[in-house]
C-alpha cells in the first residue's frame, strides 16, 4: 500500500518545543539532516519500500481561479505551514508507514538532536495504488 509521507516545516497540531529554523543550523547540521533522510531512502530502497522523493524550495504561491480570467496568488511565507518535502512509500501495513514516519521525523537539526518535526501520513486513494 503506497502512502504519501509530507513533511512539514512549520505547521502541525501543535508545535514542537526546542525548534529552531534550519537557516539557523551550521552546515554541518545541514548535511546531517539531509544525510539520514538519504540513508532512509536507501534502506527503502534496498527492502522495496522506496517510490520516491524530492525537497521543496521555500519559494512559492498559492495560485487559484477567481472567477474568469482571474488568478490571486499569496506569497508561501505568510502562512504559518511550509511543506518542506514528501516521499512515498509503498510498505505492507499502515502501521509500516507510521513506524518510517517516525523515523523521518527523528532526523538531526540543531547540535544533533532529532527535529521531531510534523509528518503528514497519507494512504494513496485505492484506485491510484
Amino acid at each position: 500500500m503506497k502512502y504519501l509521507l509530507i513533511k512539514h516545516y512549520r505547521g502541525g497540531p501543535e508545535p514542537v518545543e526546542g525548534w529552531t529554523t534550519m537557516e539557523s543550523w551550521t552546515p554541518d547540521e545541514v548535511a546531517a539532516h539531509i544525510g539520514h533522510m538519504n540513508d532512509l531512502a536507501e534502506r527503502l530502497t534496498a527492502t522495496g519500500e522506496f517510490a520516491g522523493a524530492t525537497a521543496l524550495s521555500a519559494e512559492g504561491v498559492f495560485v487559484r481561479n477567481d472567477g474568469p480570467g482571474a488568478i490571486t496568488q499569496t506569497p508561501i511565507a505568510e502562512t504559518h505551514d511550509l511543506v518542506a518535502g514528501w516521499m512515498v512509500i509503498d510498505v505492507a501495513s499502515h502501521e509500516r508507514a507510521l513506524e518510517i514516519a517516525g523515523e523521518l521525523s527523528a532526523a538531526p537539526g540543531a547540535n544533533g538532536a532529532p527535529i521531531r518535526e510534523w509528518l503528514e501520513v497519507r494512504p494513496f486513494h485505492p484506485g491510484q495504488q
